[in-house]
C-alpha cells in the first residue's frame, strides 16, 4: 500500500520532457536564448515558448532573470539547473546501459604500474562514466611480466624503438632522476632504485652505464614504483622514469653530472585475439586517446 501511494504522489506532479531540461541548460551554459536555440537545433522562438511553459505551466517559478539578450538564472533556477544536470546524466546512463546490455561485464588490464599513476585515471574516469556497469580488474607488472600472460584482454608494455609490437601508444624520452639534495660526485659507486632485473629500465640503465664505464650499485630495489620514488626523494638513489612522470619535487640528471643517454621507449597496446569483445573494444579505443602525447 505504501509503495501504491509513492506512485500516487508521484503521478499528481506534472513531468518535465528531458528536452526541455535539455533546453533549459543549454540557457544556462550559453548565457542566451539564441546561443542556446542553435545549440538543441531550435529557433530562438520555440526556445523561449518551451522556457515559457516551464516557468509559468509546470513549475510556478521564475526561472531567469533578463537583461536585453543575456539571461542569469533566479536562485530557483539555479536550484533547478542543479536537479536538471542529475537528471539529464541519468538518463545517458540508462541509455547507454540498456540499449547497450553487451557492455555489461568484467574486462581484464595490465599494465606497468607508473602507468597506472600517470595516464590510466583520466581514461578510466572517462570510461566508467560512459559505461558504469563494466568492471575492470587491474594488474600491475613489469612488460617482461605482462607479455607472459595470457589472461590479460589489454596490456600496455614498454618497447625499444625497432622492437614494436601491438599498437603504438606514445613514445617517451627517458632520463635520469633525483632529488635535488643528491650529489653524483659524493658516490665513487652510482647508487640506483630499481625494479627487478627483468624490468626494461633496469636493463637500459644497466647498459648505459656499462658502455660508459660508470661505476654502479643496485641500492634499492623494489618493484613498487611508490617505493622506488620514496627512496629517490629522501636523495639516497637515482632512479631511472619516463621524462613525463619526473614530478616537480625531482630533477633530471644527464651529461653535466656525467651519466649516459638512454634510449626512448614506446608504449604500446597489446591485444589478446582470444578475449576480444565489444567491452574490451571500446576500453582499447578509451586507452588509445587516452595516451595520445
Amino acid at each position: 500500500m505504501q509503495y501504491i501511494s509513492e506512485i500516487d504522489q508521484l503521478s499528481s506532479f506534472p513531468s518535465i520532457d528531458t528536452e526541455v531540461l535539455r533546453t533549459f541548460v543549454a540557457i544556462a551554459d550559453q548565457g542566451g536564448f539564441t546561443r542556446a536555440g542553435e545549440l538543441v537545433n531550435r529557433t530562438q522562438s520555440a526556445v523561449s515558448m518551451q522556457m515559457k511553459r516551464l516557468e509559468d505551466d509546470v513549475l510556478q517559478r521564475k526561472l531567469f532573470e533578463r537583461d536585453g539578450r543575456q539571461v542569469r538564472l533566479t536562485p530557483e533556477g539555479q536550484v533547478l539547473l542543479g536537479y536538471a544536470r542529475r537528471i539529464l546524466k541519468l538518463h545517458s546512463e540508462v541509455f547507454n546501459t540498456l540499449r547497450e546490455p553487451h557492455m555489461v561485464g568484467l574486462v581484464r588490464i595490465g599494465t606497468p604500474d607508473d602507468y597506472v599513476m600517470r595516464f590510466l585515471p583520466g581514461i578510466l574516469k572517462q570510461f566508467s562514466k560512459a559505461y558504469p556497469l563494466i568492471q575492470i580488474e587491474m594488474h600491475c607488472e613489469s612488460s617482461t611480466v605482462l607479455m607472459q600472460r595470457h589472461d590479460l584482454a589489454l596490456t600496455v608494455v614498454s618497447r625499444e624503438p625497432g622492437n614494436e609490437i601491438g599498437e603504438l601508444l606514445r613514445t617517451e624520452r627517458m632520463v635520469w632522476a633525483a632529488s635535488p639534495c643528491f650529489c653524483v660526485d659524493e658516490h665513487e659507486a652510482l647508487p640506483l632504485a630499481m625494479s627487478g632485473a627483468d624490468c626494461l629500465y633496469t636493463q637500459w640503465a644497466r647498459s648505459a652505464l656499462d658502455a660508459a664505464g660508470r661505476d654502479y650499485r643496485l641500492a634499492y630495489h623494489s618493484s613498487n614504483v611508490a617505493a622506488i620514488q620514496a627512496v629517490v626523494n629522501a636523495g639516497l638513489a637515482v632512479m631511472v622514469s619516463m621524462e613525463s612522470l619526473v614530478t616537480d619535487d625531482l630533477r633530471i640528471l644527464g651529461k653535466d653530472e656525467g651519466l649516459p643517454p638512454l634510449p626512448s621507449m614506446n608504449l604500446h597496446l597489446l591485444r589478446n585475439p582470444q578475449m576480444t569483445s565489444p567491452i574490451t573494444e571500446c576500453l582499447a579505443a578509451y586507452i588509445l586517446e587516452g595516451f595520445k602525447p
